[in-house]
C-alpha cells in the first residue's frame, strides 16, 4: 500500500468515483444513525 496523502489519492479519482464515495458515506451514515436510534428500516 502507498503513503500517499489523502488530497493526492483524491485528486487522482474521477468525478464519477468521488461521488459514489461520497453517496456511500451518506448512505453509511444514515444506517449507523437509525441503527443506534433503534428505528425499524
Amino acid at each position: 500500500m502507498s503513503s500517499l496523502p489523502v488530497g493526492a489519492f483524491i485528486a487522482h479519482m474521477s468525478a464519477a468515483d468521488f461521488f459514489g464515495l461520497v453517496v456511500s458515506v451518506l448512505v453509511i451514515a444514515y444506517l449507523f444513525y437509525a441503527l443506534i436510534r433503534g428505528e425499524k428500516l
